[in-house]
């Protein structure tokens, strides 16, 4: 499409992609979208990003990135059909992180059918100099149907500058206002008996204004893999773990030969896991082989919130650590198996983002699986000195024949635990 046109929109459930050619020294690309109603959000809860991932009627969701060979996606997943009536506009935009758009090579925005994975409309950005953030695409009605326009608007101010102007109210860093300079009041000239003067009535409190939207986060990468959640203010609440991801509908190369040709949603199964080793020497495995779901008030402290089988759950696979315990931890090791409807990760493309109750979000992508590989382990968070460390491993093993993904995943990093055959 060319910047400025437009096309009918014929479908409903929709996937907008966001995509772009990474390579040393390109920036980190972020989607969002924001509901409008003239020209502005109703609140700050009409945007969503990667700190708000959800819209709460259900309309738009931030699926989250995935790196495949060089092209990186982030993903919309947009229905329609649950738009509340008075949203007339759903604009759809990029921002960067680390760099300008000038550095982003083949930035791209596709609008495709949810369920057949067709394109609908796409649109390549002509170009970018010093543009942070671009309004690339937008939704928007017409007598009772829904359009898509290629904008392709740039901003040098951000995501920041780009959700202000639409009406968010964005948090600003805390500075602290200037002490000012002692003042020596003269003295009042004496007066015999003159009554003290009445304290003015208190005014009444101001009413609490909404907590402004956060627009920090943090990419872990290779050259920068670790964290500290103290430093990121994540030290009490709910910490989740979310694991998302999406399969190709044909497998290409090796993969075919050891892999399923068809791993489809329908029939891929993986499984969220984690090794624990808690501060008393007690350890253990979370996860739904066997039914070992954890528990979020007592030892372990986390929880496996279920199990997605179908890739297909809005919400991924979850684990919730609970940070008010986090005293009782030494270290935690996020995993991922695949259980069944796959016999490698080859062609699954999935992102982790771990959500502190409190501090800015961690997230990164998993790089592309290159062996006949059954266990990824995703994540280690390890307690050192009463701070939790949060290391992107990002790392594909290959178990020895006969030998479980779990046994296998507990041998590389020197858990020491016993292991049975379990069922779901």
């Amino acid at each position: 499409m060319l910047k400025g046109s437009n096309t009918p929109v014929p479908t409903a459930a929709l996937r907008v992609e966001l995509g772009w050619r990474t390579g040393p020294g390109v920036p980190d690309a972020d989607a969002s979208a924001l509901l409008l109603v003239s020209g502005k959000v109703r609140s700050d809860a009409d945007f969503v990003f990667y700190n708000q991932p959800a819209h709460s009627s259900g309309a738009v969701r931030h699926e989250g990135k995935r790196d495949a060979g060089g092209r990186v996606t982030d993903t919309l997943l947009v229905d329609l059909a649950r738009v509340e009536p008075e949203i007339e506009t759903l604009v759809l935009a990029a921002s960067s992180d680390g760099g300008a758009f000038g550095r982003v090579p083949d930035l791209y925005i596709e609008v495709q059918d949810a369920a057949q994975g067709a394109p609908l409309a796409r649109f390549d950005n002509p170009g970018a100099t010093t543009e942070t953030a671009f309004v690339l695409g937008e939704f928007y009605r017409r007598q009772g149907a829904w359009k898509f326009r290629a904008v392709g608007q740039g901003y040098s101010s951000g995501l920041e500058g780009l959700a202000t102007d639409y009406g968010i109210t964005v948090d600003e860093p805390q500075q602290a206002a200037p002490t000012p300079a002692p003042v020596t009041a003269p003295a009042p000239p004496a007066a015999a008996h003159t009554p003290p003067p009445m304290p003015p009535s208190a005014p009444p409190p101001p009413a609490t204004p909404p907590a402004p939207v956060r627009l920090t986060k943090v990419t872990l990468t290779k050259a920068s893999p670790s964290v500290s959640l103290t430093k990121q203010g994540g030290t009490s609440g709910a910490l989740h773990v979310n694991l998302n991801w999406e399969v190709r509908k044909q497998f290409s190369g090796w993969s075919s030969k050891f892999g399923r040709p068809t791993a489809m949603h329908s029939d891929l199964d993986l499984d969220l896991c984690a090794l624990y080793e808690l501060t008393d020497g007690s350890k253990g495995v979370v996860q739904a082989l066997g039914n070992s779901f954890g528990a979020l008030h007592q030892p372990p402290y986390i929880h496996l919130d279920g199990d997605d089988r179908t890739g297909a759950v809005s919400t991924g696979e979850n684990l919730t650590v609970n940070l008010d315990h986090k005293n009782a931890f030494r270290r935690i090791l996020v995993f991922v198996t695949i259980y069944e409807g796959a016999r490698s990760f080859a062609d699954l493309h999935a992102s982790v983002t771990l959500r502190p109750q409190h501090g800015a979000p961690i997230e990164f992508s998993l790089d592309e699986c290159t062996v006949p590989s059954l266990v990824c382990a995703l994540a280690l968070i390890t307690n050192t000195g009463g701070d939790l460390i949060v290391q992107r491993e990002a790392r594909y093993l290959v178990p020895d024949r006969g030998v479980s993904p779990q046994r296998t995943v507990d041998h590389v990093y020197g858990w020491g635990m016993n292991w049975t055959p379990g069922r779901k």
